[in-house]
């Protein structure tokens, strides 16, 4: 999310280091560079034109403050006003007034409306609301069918529409079921065109008049940009929208719809969508994506998401289990299966602070699903009494599990082994993060580097030993996914002190030559 954009806007930021102050000249090739990164991320002309203008006025002629330097001073300011053309402040749901509250889900086809809405109806719930869904889509092929599906997967109750029946009917008839069985939100999956056409608006106007939506929300797809924008302005020209639901953002490089639909339609952003899943909803946070855009991490969701997956309770039995070297198999599942909820490792790093710039450095860290699924293959083909007690599994024992996973022998014993690893590696380091003699640990996948070494980032073999997200508060102490086999867990998989030692010393000599040509000249 974002992608384009952050590392345009990172590396102006980083040819103000070294600036005694902020002049007009060096203010202006900067702010140059922030508008050509904005209009190539599809922002809207007028819009950049403002926002420009605005940073331009706050940045001449300050002073660089005592301890600040001017690089800092622009990314506050950017930081602001970024803030504000996201919307300033997060727009909540009006959930307010009578029972059950209705909320319109309005759309082009293909912007994702339906799943949009089953996805809101899921979040809805985990606020202890009780939410109702409608089709009301009797145009496009097995629109109805999807919704029922979806509301099935959740445990939602749904209204039995069929394509037969008038929409403005369906729409009354629902409202009047949920009524009924004491629902606290109606969400109706409204019908959509390819384009905007009289027919649609009209039908959606009826719908509007007759149940008296509290909520208008237009769902566009973040990938269409500026088109997202026009299209967001004629359906509130007609019908007032009260926000907007921005789908597919995991994928939206640029994020050209997000930073221009506030400024031209007056209209917040309320949710986002972050990926396929029905958990995969957010809400729309100004601030934290801000945050996230200039690389500054957006920790309170992380830790949000996190909570959401474990509870205190389940994250200081978790402490103890790590601590003393109790972790077993199946909490190292569980963990897994979580870690798999939050999303991939790229995206938990791009919510810590300062880590983002490192993950650029160290390339794609995403673990493929098929090597998740075949680490938990190998983890069910287990007994119970094999999981809880990693110990017992002999040389029989992995044949047979190798056997009933239907892996070779090796995978097993490669699992185990980084398995055994990482469990001490969690030992040392919740009990003070030192070893021997007050060095640090030898750590696993970290190119077998001794003691007190700090490694060189160009030769590490892989991200393996390092333990994860364990630090962030509500995270439980989850491993990361240092034990997955093929993440560089396995001591071979870096150079060894020789190689690292020769590498030292051939840049030394690369050095003394260098000064020895100067010193001829």
């Amino acid at each position: 999310m974002f992608d384009t954009l952050s590392d345009r806007l990172n590396s102006v930021f980083e040819k103000f280091s070294g600036q005694k102050t902020l002049n007009e000249e060096n203010v202006q090739v900067g702010l140059r560079e922030v508008r050509l990164a904005l209009l190539e991320a599809d922002v809207n002309f007028k819009v950049v034109k403002e926002f420009i203008a605005r940073v331009g006025e706050k940045c001449l002629g300050q002073d660089v403050l005592k301890g600040v330097n001017p690089a800092q001073q622009v990314i506050k300011i950017v930081h602001d006003e970024l803030v504000d053309l996201l919307g300033g402040d997060t727009t909540e749901l009006d959930l307010t007034g009578t029972k059950p509250t209705v909320i319109m889900m309005v759309g082009l086809q293909g912007s994702g409306k339906t799943t949009s809405s089953a996805k809101l109806a899921n979040l809805l719930r985990k606020q202890n609301k009780k939410p109702f869904l409608v089709p009301a889509d009797i145009y496009r092929p097995a629109a109805i069918d999807q919704l029922h599906t979806l509301a099935k997967q959740l445990g939602i109750p749904a209204y039995q529409s069929t394509p037969d029946m008038n929409p403005v009917d369906i729409a009354n008839a629902a409202l009047a079921e949920a009524k009924e069985q004491d629902c606290d939100v109606v969400l109706i999956d409204t019908a959509g065109r390819l384009h905007i056409d009289e027919q649609l608006m009209e039908e959606l106007s009826n719908i509007k008049r007759d149940v008296a939506p509290q909520e208008i929300l237009f769902v566009a797809d973040a990938m269409t940009g500026q088109d997202a924008v026009t299209v967001a302005e004629s359906f509130n020209e007609q019908l007032e929208i009260s926000g907007v639901v921005l789908t597919k953002m995991d994928g939206d490089a640029r994020g050209g719809a997000a930073l221009s639909i506030k400024s031209v339609t007056g209209k917040s952003v309320k949710f986002v969508g972050m990926g396929e899943k029905l958990s995969e909803m957010e809400v729309f946070h100004p601030d934290r994506i801000a945050g996230r855009i200039l690389g500054m991490g957006d920790v309170l969701t992380l830790v949000e998401k996190a909570q959401a997956e474990v509870s205190e309770e389940e994250a200081e039995e978790m402490a103890r289990k790590m601590q003393k070297a109790e972790f077993d198999f199946e909490d190292f599942r569980t963990q897994m299966r979580r870690m798999k909820k939050l999303g991939s490792l790229d995206s938990i790093l791009k919510m810590i602070p300062g880590m983002g710039a490192l993950k650029n450095k160290l390339g794609d860290l995403n673990v493929p699903d098929s090597e998740l699924n075949r680490i938990e293959a190998i983890i069910n083909s287990m007994t119970n009494q094999e999981r809880r007690n990693p110990q017992l599994i002999n040389q029989s024992r992995k044949e047979r599990i190798a056997k009933g996973c239907g892996l070779k022998l090796k995978d097993v014993n490669d699992l185990i082994k980084s398995f055994t690893q990482m469990r001490q590696m969690m030992k040392q380091m919740m009990g003070g993060g030192k070893g021997k003699k007050g060095k640090f640990p030898k750590l696993p996948g970290m190119g077998g580097l001794g003691g007190g070494e700090m490694p060189d980032m160009n030769a590490l073999g892989g991200m393996g030993g390092m333990p994860g997200m364990g630090g962030l508060p509500g995270m439980g102490g989850l491993p990361g996914m240092g034990g997955l086999p093929g993440m560089g867990m396995d001591d071979s998989s870096g150079p060894s002190k020789k190689e690292l030692q020769k590498k030292r010393d051939a840049r030394k000599k690369e050095k003394k030559k260098k000064k020895q040509g100067r010193k001829k000249k």
